[in-house]
């Protein structure tokens, strides 16, 4: 086999410069797994909130001030007279706090706060990232000893493969700890009392009433196509209709006057 085919199946058979890295680039990654595994499980945590206010408007200013007191900073926002929401980032270990200051908001109607536990993620994640990256070191070795212009390509083609690759696992790695550090709040406001969701059904009668639910938007697109298509089942019956009648009235006649 050439020496361009080896360098492109460096996994295989990496130069001896690589091969004396390679331990060293395990180790590291091995401690950056068990850095993770160290650390306090890593919780995505996000909330929901109902509040009513008369002034819905300075309801949600006074919701953005709280997140912005502690760190944190708004998003998406849509509010009217009557109604509105607002949805904030605040630092993780101070969501339980902002939570509870919005009682001097507004009546709070509906609390909810949810977590969820993405640490295995963040440890798979690490430990594909060091080992794409000790990939990535012996592809670089392989390019700078690379001889012919074409074992240089294909080199050169994997090792922007791999490092796109690379970057990917990292972004997806620092959106995870995005999440982690910082929760997401969702605030809600109206001048009246904001109806809670009604409880999921589970069980027969959850999949009696869903399958009444479907049976009966069944029935009810059936017709509204028939309540559409009535006027020109009108429009083409009747003349339809008036023109078999006057053939069978015709071939009556011409029968009678054969017979006689």
């Amino acid at each position: 086999m050439s020496s361009s085919s080896g360098g492109a199946k460096d996994a295989a058979a990496p130069p001896q410069a690589a091969q004396q890295k390679a331990p060293q680039q395990e180790n590291n990654a091995g401690q950056a797994v068990q850095a993770v595994e160290q650390q306090e499980r890593q919780l995505v945590r996000t909330a929901t909130v109902d509040l009513r206010s008369d002034d819905v408007l300075k309801a949600i200013g006074q919701v953005k001030d709280r997140a912005a007191a502690v760190g944190g900073f708004a998003g998406e926002e849509n509010s009217t007279k009557n109604s509105g929401s607002v949805t904030v980032r605040v630092p993780s270990a101070e969501l339980d706090k902002v939570v509870r200051d919005l009682t001097g908001v507004g009546e709070v109607t509906r609390s909810e706060v949810r977590s969820e536990d993405v640490t295995d993620q963040l440890v798979d994640v690490e430990a594909r990232i060091a080992t794409q990256r000790a990939s990535v070191e012996r592809l670089r070795v392989l390019f700078e000893r690379a001889g012919s212009t074409s074992e240089v390509a294909q080199v050169e083609q994997e090792l922007t493969k791999r490092q796109a690759e690379l970057e990917s696992m990292q972004r997806r790695s620092a959106s995870l700890k995005g999440q982690v550090a910082m929760a997401t709040l969702t605030v809600r406001v109206a001048t009246v009392p904001i109806a809670a969701p009604e409880p999921e059904k589970v069980g027969f009668l959850g999949a009696l009433a869903g399958g009444w639910d479907a049976l009966v938007a069944v029935v009810g697109v059936i017709l509204i196509g028939v309540g559409a298509m009535l006027p020109f089942l009108v429009a083409l019956g009747v003349p339809a209709f008036a023109v078999v009648y006057l053939l069978r009235r015709r071939r009556r006649v011409t029968r009678m006057n054969e017979a006689a």
